[in-house]
């Protein structure tokens, strides 16, 4: 069996690499990451894959309008598309088109509590979407049943949580979200309580892990980066370390660990490490942290300058990542599916309303990756953006002589469209700029997520 894995940003990167160790024997994996303005860096690339045991230089980079003739070339029976949703969605789409179309999956790499809508549509043609939780494949399930659709949803111990004894550390360890929490003035909280926290201990290291070295791009884009703000405050303590470390190799000079909501908790509570999830700007979907009601986790600025970790209730584990692991299904549903296919090929994939043929393709692979130079693309460009504009401002018409509507955002400014995870999307999985809505006008105007 071929498995092909296609990433593009780092966490997105390091989920799909890790499931390389998860395979049956015999099966031959590949990873592949598609150029887009998150791409990986090498050295990001080298991090992410370092888990897995795979070298970095059997990791091609392609663009984004190569992919029909490398899937072609290729030839998988399994496709793991571990991208954001938009460009996930292109993916999707060119998979499930080829005429011996491969088996696709599709996830989210971390924390998916709360399920979010946008999450799902974006990834509706997948044969399978795995998640990481009982609870979340209770949540998207409803979520999913509440809408009408029909979706398969696997369960899957995260990839990349390995289950060690405690090392026995002293560092506190910090780990940085690029958008949670958003606001500069919250930020800078955050930044000084880790100055508080270094002071009140000379003797033991604060470690600030950062997701990326500077000028590296993320996943999510990151407006006040904690170096910036760490430097506005002053001359920090000498025990108040900046990392781009793995988190793997953080933790393994961890006493404890502190942030929001960050996947870094699951990494930590999985080796005995114990936690804070920072409360202090409140528990919300927003802030991607309600999955931590019950845990027992949450703590203050006191708790985190005073280290007083704790860890998790032992009722919160079963149905938040911590189930047992005969409990997963995701690999027999995979399994199946492309001994299915070797047999008897693969029927359509869920059909999606969407016109507008290659041009909107193009629009969407535009916005995803980034301009491909062609001349569809470039059509695709001039076409879509007014017509974004124009379905946007007749939504909001449309609300104001609704009785009862909520009120309509602003529409966008006809500049480019918004980049996925910027500050102003509403997601705070970031996942993602607007999806396509069923029956969106032709010309590629997306309708928002409502």
């Amino acid at each position: 069996m071929r498995f092909l894995a296609i990433a593009d940003s780092d966490s997105y990167l390091k989920w799909g690499a890790s499931f390389k160790t998860a395979l049956p024997a015999g099966w031959d994996f590949r990873q592949l990451v598609v150029e887009s303005p998150v791409a990986v860096s090498d050295v990001q690339l080298a991090a992410a894959v370092a888990v897995s045991g795979i070298d970095p230089a059997d990791v091609p980079r392609i663009a984004a309008i190569q992919l029909p003739a490398v899937l072609e070339a290729e030839r998988p029976d399994v496709v793991l598309v571990a991208m954001r949703g938009p460009g996930a969605q292109v993916v999707i789409r060119v998979a499930t088109g080829m005429t011996q179309r491969p088996v696709v999956v599709a996830g989210l790499p971390g924390i998916s509590v709360p399920a979010t809508r946008k999450a799902i549509i974006f990834r509706r043609q997948a044969d399978l979407f795995i998640l990481h939780s009982k609870r979340e494949i209770r949540e998207f399930t409803e979520l999913a049943g509440a809408h009408g659709w029909d979706r398969d949803f696997g369960l899957a111990t995260l990839p990349f949580v390995e289950r060690r004894p405690a090392p026995g550390g002293t560092d506190l360890v910090f780990a940085v979200q690029a958008i949670v929490p958003r606001a500069r003035s919250d930020r800078m909280r955050v930044a000084r309580l880790l100055v508080d926290a270094a002071r009140a201990d000379p003797s033991r290291r604060v470690v600030v892990k950062l997701r990326a070295a500077s000028g590296e791009r993320q996943t999510h884009d990151e407006e006040d980066s904690y170096p910036e703000l760490l430097a506005a405050i002053g001359e920090p303590p000498e025990n108040l370390v900046l990392s781009t470390e793995s988190m793997s190799t953080a933790l393994d000079r961890a006493e404890g660990l502190v942030t929001v909501s960050s996947t870094a908790a699951i990494e930590a509570i999985a080796r005995g490490i114990p936690v804070i999830a920072l409360d202090v700007f409140g528990v919300s979907e927003k802030l991607i942290n309600v999955v931590f009601e019950g845990s027992g986790l949450f703590g203050d600025e006191a708790d985190v300058i005073a280290r007083r970790f704790r860890h998790p209730d032992p009722a919160w584990l079963d149905d938040n990542y911590f189930h047992s692991g005969g409990q997963d299904d995701w690999l027999a549903r995979v399994v199946a599916l492309a001994e299915a296919r070797r047999r008897d090929g693969l029927g359509p994939a869920p059909a999606t309303r969407q016109r507008g043929g290659s041009l909107r393709l193009a629009w969407h692979r535009q916005r995803a990756f980034g301009s491909d130079g062609t001349l569809t693309g470039r059509l695709a460009l001039v076409v879509g953006h007014p017509a974004r504009i124009a379905v946007r401002v007749l939504r909001r018409v449309r609300r104001a002589l609704t009785p009862g509507a909520a009120p309509a955002a602003s529409p966008a400014p006809a500049a480019s469209p918004t980049p996925a995870g910027s500050p102003s999307d509403p997601d705070p999985h970031a996942d993602d700029a607007e999806p396509v809505a069923a029956g969106a006008p032709a010309g590629g105007a997306a309708a928002p997520a409502r």
